[in-house]
């Protein structure tokens, strides 16, 4: 099992990365991205001390700790620079929070995040058939949430991105030590995407192959 999509409390997690990343070590899981919400107030902050904190671990626990960030409410306007100055900073995969029809996200974010140099457009709601193409085009995941309200459109974007050929990405969102996933439980969000039951191994292979294009191997 992999996850790219987490948080610490950096931004609104609950646990310090440290005993976040046992938790999912416990879980059996091979790498886990930690993915902060930051915006330009504190992207200077957060990005150094999770590259901190993975360097620190990956020398002492089995699960491979990935440093990222998500990149949140950010006016659309202001991405595409928030996301190269993420990289500069060592952002190794970047996620966008993408229109989730759960909160008041600002329109156009979508296509500004894909039009950027993304990783993940996470949660993008109720995205349309162009952006999805767009992100086809560019090798851009979309994700499949398990987080609550987040999650509520994930059909609309399994079947939008089957369609046309989209990577999709399974992700927690973790935010508390009760929204890591199981196995058992990452099938059941499988399932009520409306993916095939056999397809969460595809999903895995995308986060690995995601991975080692950032220069990971597991």
């Amino acid at each position: 099992m992999i996850d790219l999509h987490t948080h610490s409390l950096f931004s609104d997690g609950e646990l310090i990365p440290s005993e976040l990343v046992r938790r999912f070590e416990s879980l059996g899981y091979s790498a886990v991205a930690i993915t902060d919400h930051s915006d330009s107030s504190t992207l200077d902050f957060t990005v150094p001390r999770i590259v901190q904190v993975a360097e620190d671990l990956n020398r002492s626990q089995s699960v491979r700790v990935v440093p990222g960030i998500e990149l949140t409410h950010i006016p659309p306007k202001l991405i595409g620079p928030l996301v190269k100055k993420a990289r500069d900073l060592g952002a190794v995969i970047v996620v966008i929070h993408g229109e989730s029809v759960a909160e008041p996200v600002a329109p156009g974010t979508n296509r500004a995040g894909l039009e950027a140099d993304i990783d993940i457009l996470a949660h993008p709601g109720l995205i349309t058939e162009e952006e999805v193409a767009l992100a086809a085009g560019k090798g851009i995941f979309l994700e499949i949430s398990a987080r609550a309200g987040h999650s509520l459109t994930n059909g609309h974007v399994a079947r939008l991105a089957m369609a046309a050929g989209a990577g999709l990405i399974l992700n927690s969102d973790a935010h508390a030590p009760r929204d890591l996933m199981t196995e058992d439980f990452a099938q059941k969000i499988v399932a009520g995407a409306g993916l095939p039951s056999d397809f969460l191994p595809s999903l895995q292979s995308n986060a690995r192959q995601l991975l080692e294009k950032r220069g990971y191997t597991l």
